[in-house]
């Protein structure tokens, strides 16, 4: 069971009084939006004017429980709070400065499995150039998008970008290549697939807390994380949270428009290809709209850039209709609709735009015979490999090695390659195999 919580800081928020008044210890200027706020109880004026926050028991620090009043204020009704939170599988004490979803995202940041995708494959093998996005840069620019359209929808900042960070923790080396040949390697023992084992590092591979396996992060967290599957049944939610649903999109989102740019970088597609599809055609019309006169490399550039930026106001506009049409007023609103109709979705043409993109990527780009090749090349150290330590399970690493007993050898050792960076795979094999 997660634990729940709740708390009571001695702080309270005030309008703003005069500016010498001596009085009030903290003021943040919070927000400044041009249009009126409004939120049905909890703030009268609009955004333009500004909160004082005071604390009047401790000095002038910025505390959690301030953090979650600015929630309570500023967020939607139908946004997670982090103060609402269903807690973590480990009881924990609360940080006296950070929100719930604050520490997850640090959490994740600060872990090793988060490093280690700096070294492991979005498209391009790593190595290959160092113009090429790899599985970190993927996470950052996921979280980057997932904010935008957070901010914009008053949806929780923090818990979306906590599960962008963390959605590909448990992608294997080599890429989709990887994945595929894992699956394979363990068909007879659960299958591989990298969505589940991010849930399996966060939960149980990350070891760096003493009195828990795993980073123990929030429900809204493991719950974001679990792409595909439905919602824990003891918690009576049909669906998960938007911020969830978000992550899930800004995914999709973001990796076909920096993949495109890899693409076209790497000559394996054209933009003549491109001029096929509509959304590229949409975006492009979108770039000469905005800027008039460009000559036609940096067109090119502008429209890539402009790929996201249409898609995210696209969302942001299908999904306050999909808000409003559903009579969404609250969480409990979210959590009851079906699992399979999404809140946060594009309407359908937009849906069958990006649609279009990706099914061309996937057979123009990840699974062409320039990537592939080189790919299968890599792939067979994977394989190689994992023969390898089935036959001498003394070569793998001690957590894995104190594994074996409770989760098999075979998940041990697939456990073992799958946190491995694109380059320790190469050089473990040479070292273990003796090839050069």
């Amino acid at each position: 069971m997660f634990q729940n919580r709740s708390s009571h800081d001695p702080a309270v928020l005030h309008p703003i009084p005069g500016q010498d008044d001596p009085e009030f210890a903290l003021v943040v200027q919070l927000l400044a939006f041009k249009t009126p706020f409004e939120h049905p109880t909890h703030l009268h004026h609009n955004l333009n004017s500004r909160l004082i926050i005071v604390n009047h028991s401790g000095p002038q620090t910025l505390t959690r429980t301030l953090l979650e009043q600015h929630e309570e204020a500023f967020l939607a009704p139908y946004a997670q709070r982090s103060g609402l939170s269903l807690g973590r599988q480990f009881p924990e004490a609360l940080h006296p400065h950070r929100t719930e979803f604050q520490r997850d995202r640090e959490r994740v940041v600060h872990c090793p499995s988060f490093r280690r995708l700096e070294y492991k494959t979005q498209v391009f093998l790593n190595g290959t150039g160092d113009y090429y996005r790899t599985r970190l840069t993927h996470s950052i620019e996921v979280a980057s998008v997932c904010r935008s359209i957070a901010r914009t929808l008053r949806l929780n900042e923090d818990l979306s970008e906590a599960i962008s960070l963390a959605h590909d923790l448990g992608h294997p080396p080599f890429g989709h290549s990887g994945e595929a040949t894992l699956n394979e390697l363990m068909a007879d023992h659960g299958g591989f697939d990298h969505n589940k084992q991010s849930v399996r590092v966060v939960e149980l591979l990350e070891q760096r807390y003493p009195y828990f396996p795993g980073l123990n992060l929030t429900f809204e967290v493991l719950e974001g994380l679990r792409k595909h599957q439905h919602p824990t049944p003891s918690t009576h939610r049909r669906s998960p949270s938007l911020e969830a649903q978000l992550a899930d999109l800004a995914d999709d989102i973001t990796y076909c428009a920096h993949d495109v740019d890899d693409g076209l970088q790497s000559a394996l597609i054209s933009e003549e290809e491109l001029n096929e599809l509509a959304l590229w055609r949409d975006a492009k019309a979108m770039a000469r709209d905005r800027y008039p006169g460009l000559p036609s490399e940096r067109l090119e550039t502008t429209t890539v850039r402009t790929l996201i930026d249409l898609q995210i106001e696209r969302l942001i506009h299908d999904c306050s209709l999909a808000i409003a049409e559903r009579g969404i007023e609250s969480v409990q609103d979210v959590h009851s609709q079906p699992f399979d109709q999404p809140v946060i979705r594009f309407a359908p043409a937009h849906a069958l735009q990006l649609s279009e993109l990706r099914s061309f990527l996937y057979a123009n780009l990840y699974f062409s015979k320039q990537v592939d090749s080189v790919n299968q090349r890599a792939v067979k150290q994977i394989r190689d490999l994992f023969e390898f330590y089935l036959l001498h399970p003394q070569a793998i690493g001690r957590q894995a090695r104190q594994a074996i007993q409770h989760r098999g050898i075979h998940r041990a050792v697939c456990d073992y390659i799958a946190g491995m960076t694109d380059r320790y795979v190469t050089l473990e094999w040479q070292r273990r195999l003796g090839t050069a």
